[in-house]
């Protein structure tokens, strides 16, 4: 690993200053899920920050005052951009006038689920020729232990540039929580680690001009491989309860129920809840990277692998307990059946779908020959495997005549008990109708 002396460089100095008295330029590229929630809390903090994006229209949108991420609204991206403190572009040029480059890019899968860094790769050869002497350079994109050593540092040293003298180059992984309403990227903990002690300490001094509490690791190989682990840990533990409720269904038992009455246990028990499969960019991906790297070492993660399999078959559990509940209760197969779906967001009052399960199960409905409607009060609209759905309205008449309510995503906005009411049936994946206490053998959970 690259490592410099122990005597601070001229540039470290230089740029300390800069954040100190908040007179660094801050660039974030990518103003997505995290890269604008960045931004916005930089430029509250009196930072000068421009984004980066290749979207002319999300760069037109925000330059207007508007957002298009579910936790930022329209006030605060406007009152960023009016103070002046945030401007978004397409010009790679005005890296050159960047004293700090946040990397906030997405890195999905491969269809062979292997890392796609194709993103972080793109953005660094856009702002290479760009990169002046005492910058801050941090990725934020999550990723497999070793991507900033090995393929950051080669592609921005050289040409009299050293890392940890000229430029500082660290690590800190994203924790963004979509739809969160107590843990934002302003009171979330950061985790940095850099190339070298000079840039972990630039990193930190940084973020905590905005952030209250950041933990420094021994390196970017350590950051990237917290992440992993945060990520991991969850896809494992859900993986677990969702092989549970598969078993608590053959043994006809209530997961719910088993549950709740396990969390409380005060010490050694952390509830998970079973659900149609994964959603979001980072649990269903991230444990992907980590098994991906581990192969290259000869080493196959069985616990990765094993949970990813539980949950990517969720989709397919769900259908076949909607052919199951079908054939029970009014001996209807699924072709013949008209189903409504509730919620097509991976969670609960967002408009986030990525990696959606309902999208899967939808799919497989579709597959199976089920005519399958959707509502969801935050996604009016979508486009999946070359089809167009649109969001229909909720009325007492429209769940009277669907054979099936599946409700796949628990949004708040539902009226559970109204929904139950009028519905012929109700497949409950997330235990939304808990307090529902009338027509309960209307609901079959999962």
């Amino acid at each position: 690993m690259a490592r410099a002396g122990t005597k601070k460089s001229r540039t470290a100095n230089v740029l300390e200053k800069k954040i100190i008295e908040r007179k660094a330029k801050a660039g974030v590229v990518g103003l997505g899920y995290v890269g604008l929630p960045l931004s916005i809390e930089l430029a509250s903090s009196g930072f000068n920050v421009t984004g980066f994006d290749i979207s002319e229209k999300k760069v037109a949108l925000l330059n207007s005052g508007r957002s298009d991420i579910d936790d930022i609204s329209d006030a605060a991206v406007k009152k960023a951009v009016s103070s002046g403190n945030l401007t978004a572009t397409t010009d790679w040029k005005k890296i050159s006038t960047m004293d700090t480059i946040s990397i906030c890019v997405p890195t999905p899968l491969s269809k062979t689920k292997d890392p796609d860094v194709s993103y972080i790769l793109n953005a660094l050869n856009s702002l290479k020729p760009y990169l002046r002497k005492a910058t801050l350079v941090v990725l934020e994109s999550t990723t497999y232990p070793g991507t900033t050593e090995d393929l950051i540092l080669p592609l921005l040293t050289g040409k009299g540039m050293k890392v940890g003298v000229d430029f500082f180059l660290a690590f800190s992984p994203e924790r963004v929580d979509p739809g969160n309403p107590t843990f934002t990227t302003k009171n979330t903990p950061r985790v940095v680690g850099g190339i070298t002690p000079d840039c972990t300490r630039i990193a930190k001094l940084f973020y905590e001009q905005t952030l209250p509490l950041v933990y420094t690791v021994s390196s970017t190989r350590a950051a990237e491989m917290v992440k992993l682990l945060e990520n991991t840990f969850r896809s494992v533990n859900i993986g677990l309860v969702n092989e549970v409720a598969v078993m608590c269904d053959r043994l006809k038992l209530d997961v719910w129920e088993i549950i709740d009455a396990a969390a409380t246990k005060p010490f050694g028990f952390m509830p998970f809840y079973p659900g149609p499969g994964l959603g979001g960019h980072c649990i269903p991906i991230d444990p992907h990277y980590l098994s991906w790297k581990l192969k290259s070492l000869n080493y196959y993660a069985r616990f990765i692998e094993l949970a990813g399999d539980i949950n990517s078959h969720m989709p397919e559990y769900v259908v076949d307990r909607i052919n199951a509940l079908l054939n029970k209760r009014f001996a209807k197969a699924l072709n013949k059946s008209t189903i409504l779906v509730l919620g097509v967001a991976y969670k609960r009052d967002i408009k986030d779908m990525r990696e959606s399960p309902a999208l899967d199960v939808i799919s497989l409905l579709e597959a199976r020959g089920a005519s399958v409607i959707y509502n969801d009060p935050f996604v009016p609209g979508f486009d999946f495997s070359g089809q167009k759905h649109k969001s229909v309205k909720l009325s007492e008449g429209l769940l009277k005549r669907v054979d099936l309510v599946v409700i796949a995503t628990d949004h708040t906005q539902y009226d559970y008990e109204y929904i139950v009411a009028h519905a012929k049936a109700v497949f409950d994946s997330r235990n939304a109708t808990k307090k529902v206490r009338k027509n309960r053998k209307k609901i079959e959970l999962l």
